[in-house]
């Protein structure tokens, strides 16, 4: 059996991802609080790697290797710093050729060399980044869509995903709510 391609991500209700460039995954639109970053990192403990764009690889790295081992953070932010970091990671990169971390960087061919690892590995792994999304998505690697949504209209901004090909077809495996006022929505791909 082959692993499953999940692209996970924070979300405005209409689907953007960042307001601007400089949010860094951070924008205070976001509604994170402790009992959603503890599922965040109950699901990310569970993956078996992830994929992640130079973007947002970038970003995480910045942040989390340090929070990991700084006793001033809350633990569910160490964890998830822990996790992050021991996470076996696909970089889809042309620019970089070396990251630390667990991480191997995949170059030219990503796409294919993404498909091999798919059927070669099991589990799921996580999805990180809408350039690389986009792309596992044309190419029918993406299996399953993981959104939390957050409770504002960006109006403008950073989508999901770049141009589509084509609607979309979902089904609509789980859902859920946090204190925080934010839901949770897994979908299946129709291949």
């Amino acid at each position: 059996m082959s692993a499953r391609f999940v692209y996970w991500m924070n979300v405005s209700l209409d689907l953007k991802i960042e307001y601007t460039d400089n949010e860094n995954g951070g924008g205070n639109w976001m509604r994170i609080g402790e009992t959603l970053h503890r599922e965040f990192n109950r699901r990310a403990a569970a993956l078996t790697a992830s994929v992640e764009g130079r973007k947002f690889y970038e970003i995480m790295e910045e942040y989390w290797p340090a929070v990991r081992t700084d006793e001033s953070e809350p633990q569910f932010m160490r964890e998830y710093g822990e996790i992050w970091t021991t996470t076996p990671k696909y970089l889809v990169s042309r620019s970089r050729t070396i990251a630390q971390h667990n991480t191997t960087v995949l170059g030219d061919n990503a796409i294919e060399q993404l498909a091999r690892i798919r059927e070669e590995s099991s589990g799921d792994i996580g999805v990180g980044g809408a350039s690389i999304a986009t792309q596992l998505l044309h190419a029918g690697l993406i299996d399953e869509l993981l959104l939390f949504i957050h409770p504002v209209v960006l109006g403008e901004g950073r989508p999901l995903f770049d141009l589509q090909n084509g609607p979309v077809v979902l089904d609509l495996l789980e859902q859920g709510a946090f204190p925080e006022g934010v839901t949770m929505h897994r979908y299946s791909v129709r291949h």
